[in-house]
């Protein structure tokens, strides 16, 4: 699945599932564009060298958009795939969420896509061929307690992924990627935030089927599928990567 001569822009890019995916279309020969608010993309760009960049941008900020567009197409010339995969998580319901904190996760895990996909299409629509892979949840299927604004983001993202793939079809393609727990440093933040981490960790892994949980480089290969050639005739649906999370019904075997 070589990417030779592709550009492609994961976003929330230098940790987690987005840095692996970096790492795997680096090695599948593409050019790269980490694109996060984290400084330290800039180290991570040079570890991997010249096919390489790192923009800093605000995802959830229109003019920071634009102005990452304009230095990728500078770099680069084109955009071939997007991965629109930076997001956060507060863990609250409806009456205890601030509407700050409602606000900054729709931002950022919805709006965020939103914009990334308006202004790089444009360079796809010219180059005739594109893809764009949405980064959702399995919580946009079936929902833990006290996630109430990124469970309504990450479902809302397969609303988007479906419009993308309908008005823009044949040329570009839109798919979601929907994964259950990965092992990132986003997950251990907020477990972290428990009064017993390690019994939490173990009960997400007891929770899938596989009974652990995906590394994030098994969400990066899957991700690198859906956005080659191989995957050509996949558009507008929602994959589960979920280890089989939230298909069993409890209850004692017979």
């Amino acid at each position: 699945m070589s990417f030779k001569n592709k550009t492609i822009v994961v976003t929330g890019a230098t940790r987690g599932i987005g840095r692996a995916c970096i790492e795997v279309f680096h090695r599948e020969s593409a050019n790269v564009v980490i694109l996060d608010i984290d400084e330290q993309g800039a180290a991570f760009a040079k570890e991997l060298g010249e096919r390489a960049l790192f923009v800093k941008a605000d995802v959830s900020s229109e003019q920071e958009v634009i102005g990452a567009v304009e230095i990728i197409k500078a770099r680069f010339g084109h955009i071939d795939v997007l991965v629109n995969n930076a997001a956060i998580q507060y863990f609250a319901t409806v009456t205890e969420s601030t509407v700050e904190e409602w606000d900054k996760t729709i931002s950022i895990n919805l709006r965020g896509g939103f914009l990334c996909a308006k202004y790089m299409i444009p360079s796809m629509q010219a180059k005739g061929k594109g893809v764009i892979i949405n980064m959702s949840s399995v919580q946009a299927f079936v929902t833990q307690h006290q996630v109430a604004s990124y469970a309504t983001s990450k479902a809302a993202q397969i609303a988007l992924t479906r419009s993308i793939a309908i008005d823009y079809a044949p040329a570009i393609r839109c798919v979601a990627v929907c994964p259950g727990s990965v092992d990132t440093p986003l997950l251990k933040e907020l477990i972290s935030q428990s009064p017993d981490p390690e019994a939490v960790f173990k009960e997400c892994e007891e929770m899938h089927l596989m009974k652990r949980i995906a590394a994030p480089s098994e969400i990066a290969d899957f991700v690198s599928y859906l956005a080659s050639d191989k995957a050509s005739f996949i558009t507008g649906q929602a994959f589960r990567i979920d280890g089989g999370l939230g298909i069993t019904i409890k209850g004692s075997k017979r």
